[in-house]
Order: structure tokens, then sequence, then C-alpha cells
């Protein structure tokens, strides 16, 4: 077995800034910082060499080689059909009729009513609970791993259900419940696509990642289902039964947890450096002396050992420019917000509501075959999320699903209600608008649902990357609250028009991610944070190439500079 690559530091003088690694008699230069103000700054040399087991690369195989790996990440990524089962379940509970007896107030008539903002407060609360969880408790997995992390949210996730089910007609004991089972959930939402990004094979990365919202998808039908399958009951079994089989999902989360292997990059900055190849060549389909499981290992303990020199990550880190950390802080929160703002959880959230009103007879049908949608096109972005990369999926998503929004929206403003809202519905109207309801789930699911946690993912040095993470999830999980919250009292005042309101927030989003996101596609994380910091413009993103494989001929500024006119920006091929 090879011998473990030593740090060994070379005098700083003005012929030499850097810090090398040495393997055997192969040696490789990493970055070093040459004096206290770069030291404060973060700004160091990348010194490349062509001697070093860094430039092998871990081989491709046959797809059915990493069918393991496929089976470990989804494990992970149950995580996310747990967060799937609220969403799909909760919709539900504020429509049954033993769920508003218990929980609901009187009306001016005497009839017991869940108010719009008790039901916003029902519904969204859990989304404040992630926020929380995912800024005070995400780096838990920095502190113990990131499996030991995902049990202790899953634990937390279960005291929440406890107090849910537990509860009689207390609403308030329901609403405190549902916060600290959102805490639990804000953990593990930042945990699962930072384990699956960081034991996948990069090839493979941007589907592994994608399947958390697979799980999440998977989540919504099976729960949807439950409350199809509970709706006829006339006590708590209609909402009861959704709740206890969280501790099912939970409990098979936890053993799920013993089977995967822990994140190398956490491994390796503990000091446990065999353990970090066992993982490396797990997750790879390679042996643990293979020269591509030790390049690897190399490659991550050298930036580990960058990170350990510039010391303990503060918040304060975030805001940092010249590394170009507080650009992907911005890019995190812009795009996961904007994941939220696409307007996809107004149809998941109340679409038995919704339904109603274009005069389905039985609305909770309609939303079983949302589900179905929804799953079903999550296997299609495994499939595009690395044949096509993070940003045409983005760009293409935003753009079919403004087309989408649209015609709903329209259909819904001028032809749902020809002779009042007070007289039936048109139904050839309905009908349109479900048609491209469904147009519009297919669009989020393989694009917008998935891509924003693969980004998220990738984007973050180690050193703050919990922190990044945490912050981009709050964001998605505060927009999330809002539309939950707020939407029975936008829809009350504005009806349909809410859809214009979504439609300009994918303008945006189209517009955002051309100029802001760059593609991060069939790269090793280490080198997505070096084409960040070379300030790399996301339109030409494509064309990047990493250090390791850069010929003579290689322009770096050239990707980083671009004075053509917008629409040959917008339009022109890089």
């Amino acid at each position: 077995m090879a011998d473990t690559p030593t740090i060994k530091p070379i005098e700083l003088n003005s012929s030499s800034n850097s810090t090398t690694i040495e393997h055997n008699e192969d040696v490789c230069a990493t970055p070093s910082y040459k004096d206290d103000d770069e030291f404060k700054k973060n700004e160091f040399v990348f010194e490349q060499s062509n001697d070093t087991t860094s430039g092998i690369e871990i081989p491709k195989k046959p797809a059915s080689a990493y069918l393991s790996v496929c089976l470990m990440c989804l494990m992970v990524a149950f995580g996310g059909f747990i967060n799937g089962w609220d969403i799909g379940t909760i919709g539900g509970f504020v429509a049954q009729t033993d769920f508003i007896k218990r929980f609901g107030s009187p009306d001016s008539t005497g009839q017991v009513t869940l108010s719009k903002m008790r039901t916003g407060l029902l519904v969204a609360i859990f989304n404040v609970g992630c926020a929380i969880g995912s800024v005070t408790l995400g780096r838990v997995g920095d502190v113990y791993g990131r499996r030991l992390g995902l049990i202790m949210a899953t634990i937390i996730f279960v005291a929440g259900v406890v107090i849910q089910i537990a509860s009689t007609d207390k609403w308030y004991q329901y609403f405190i419940g549902r916060i600290i089972a959102g805490i639990g959930m804000g953990v593990i939402a930042v945990l699962s696509p930072m384990l699956i990004s960081e034991v996948s094979p990069k090839h493979l990365r941007g589907a592994m990642v994608s399947c958390y919202q697979l799980m999440i998808t998977f989540g919504i039908f099976l729960g949807n289902c439950c409350n199809y399958g509970t709706k006829t009951y006339d006590n708590s079994i209609q909402w009861r039964v959704g709740l206890g089989l969280q501790f099912a999902w939970c409990l098979f989360m936890v053993g799920a947890m013993l089977f995967v292997p822990e994140s190398p990059r956490f491994l390796v900055e503990k000091g446990k450096i065999e353990e970090a190849k066992r993982s490396i060549a797990r997750s790879n389909k390679v042996s643990i002396d293979d020269p591509s499981t030790i390049a690897e290992v190399e490659i991550v303990q050298a930036a580990v050992e960058v990170e350990r020199i510039a010391g303990q990550a503060g918040w304060g880190e975030l805001l940092q420019t010249g590394n170009k950390v507080f650009q992907r802080v911005i890019m995190g929160i812009a795009v996961l917000g904007l994941q939220q703002l696409t307007g996809a959880n107004y149809f998941f959230y109340y679409g038995a509501t919704i339904f109603k009103a274009v005069g389905l007879e039985d609305s909770f049908q309609t939303t079983i075959i949302f589900g179905i949608v929804n799953f079903a096109s999550t296997f299609v972005a495994l499939y595009v999320v690395d044949k096509f990369g993070r940003r045409m999926c983005l760009l293409w998503g935003a753009a079919a699903m403004t087309c989408c929004m649209v015609v709903f929206a329209s259909v819904g403003v001028t032809s749902l209600y020809p002779n009042g809202k007070d007289q039936p519905s048109s139904k050839w109207a309905g009908n349109v608008m479900i048609v491209f309801s469904c147009f519009f789930i297919f669009s989020f699911a393989t694009t917008w649902a998935p891509v924003p946690f693969v980004i998220i993912s990738e984007s973050f040095p180690l050193r703050v990357k919990a922190k990044g993470m945490a912050l981009g999830t709050v964001s998605n999980q505060l927009w999330n609250f809002c539309i939950g919250f707020f939407t029975p009292f936008i829809t009350n005042a504005i009806g349909f028009n809410y859809g214009y309101v979504f439609m300009g927030c994918l303008i945006f989003a189209y517009f955002y991610v051309f100029f802001f996101v760059p593609e991060t596609k069939g790269l090793q994380l280490e080198d997505v944070n070096i084409m960040w910091e070379e300030g790399v413009l996301p339109w030409k993103s494509n064309s990047w190439v990493p250090p390791s494989k850069r010929d003579d001929d290689y322009d770096v500024d050239a990707l980083a500079n671009d004075d053509q006119p917008m629409f040959k920006k917008m339009f022109g091929r890089h």
C-alpha cells in the first residue's frame, strides 16, 4: 500500500510561496499564504505540477457497476422522503373534517372552521423550524460527522411528531410540534445533499444529489395517497395515520445511516486517512490502494490543510469577496429562494383547494395525479442534470414554467367563472388549467426542483460549506413559509392573478441564472472552488478547464472578461 502523503512547508521567500505535498518521489504544489495580509484575505497562489498523482483520474465504469452507490445515495436521500411526506400530508390534513373539528374555531355562523390565519400557521410554521434548525444545528455534521448528524436530526424530528400526534384539541400544541419537527428537518436538508455530494462519483454527482428531490416527490405522492385512503373515516384516523407512519420512515432513516460511507472530506479533516481511502474506494468502485484513490485523498488533504492553516471559519468569513465566498452565499440564497418563488408549492400545499375551485368533485384525486406527475418527472431530472448541465436545466426550466404559468393564470382570471364566482365554473377552462398545471409540475420537477440542491452542495469550499448551505436552506424555507402562510390571504384577494406574481419571479430567475450561476457539471468539488476564485464568467463557465488539464495556450483571463454586447452575451455560443 502506498505511503500516506504528508504536508511539508517550504520556507517562504520571494521565490517560493507554496506548500508541497510529498508522496514517495512525487510532488504537487498546493496554495499557501505569502504573508499575514494575504492570510487574512484568504488570497493565495496556485502552482501546478505535472509530476503528481493528483492528475490521475478515477476511472469511469459501466453504469451497472454503480448500482450499490446509487442505493447508498438513495438511503442518504431518504431524509427528503420524510420532508415530502410532510408536504403531501399536511395539505390534506387541513381539509379533513376531524382535523378541522379539533383544531378549528367557530365562525360567525357557529360552524367550526380553520381560519386563514390558523391554516397558514399550521402549514407553514414547519418551514420556520427548518430555517432555525439549518442555522443553529447545521454544523453538527462538521463536529460529529454527516451520518451521526443525520441520526441526531431524525431524532429531533421524531420528538416533534410525538407532540403533534398527541394533540387532541389544542391547535397550538400541534403548532409547537411542527416547529420542533421542522428544526430536525432543517438539519437533514443541509446534511443529506452535503453527504451525497461528498461521497458520490463526480460524473454522477448531479444525479445522486437530485435523488434528494426524487425522494421528496416520492414522499409527496405517497402522502397524498395516504390522505386519500383515510378521508372516508370520521375520526382522528384521518390524520393520525399519516403522522404515525412518520415513525416508520424515521426508523428506516436511522438504520440506513449504519450502512452508508462517511464523507471522505470529514474523515480527512479528522485525520482518519485510511477510512477516507475506504470511503472513496467504496463510492467509486476502485480498490483502496488504487493510484486514483490515493490521488483523490491527496487532493482532499491539500484542501483540508489549507483550511486548517486559516483556522476555524466564522460567520463573518461568509462576507469575504476576494475568494468569492460572499458571491457564492448570495447565489445560494437566491437560487434556493427562487426555487420556492417558481410557485410549485402553491400547487402542492393547496392543490386540494385549488382544484375544488375549478369544479372537481374529488380534489384529493387530483393531488394524487399531481404527485404521480411530480414523482415520475424527477426520474427525467436524474438524466438531464448531468447530461445537459445545471445552467441549461435552470434556464429551460424557468422559460417553460413561465409559459405554463401565463396560461394557468390567464385562463383562471378570464374564463374560469364566465358568469361570476357565485355560478358554476367553466369545465373547459378548468380542464385547461389542470393540464397546464401538470406541464408546470413536469417542468419544475425536471429542473428547478433538484438542481438548486445540486448547485449549493457543489459551490462552497469545505471550510464554510455547512454555513453556506445553511443560509441557502434558510432562504428556501423562509420563502416556503411565506408562500404557505400568505397564499390563503393573497388568493382570497386577487384570485388567480396570483399566478402573474410567480410569472414575474420566473422571468427574474431566468436572467439571474444566466448572469450569476456558473456551470459545475463534471468537476471535482475542489475544482469548483478554483473556478470561482478565478472569477470565471457564468456564461463562459462551460469552457473552463481545471488546472491539472490545461495546456500552454489556455487563457484564464479570457474566461473572466467579456466586452461583447448584451445580446451576444445572451444568445452567443460560449
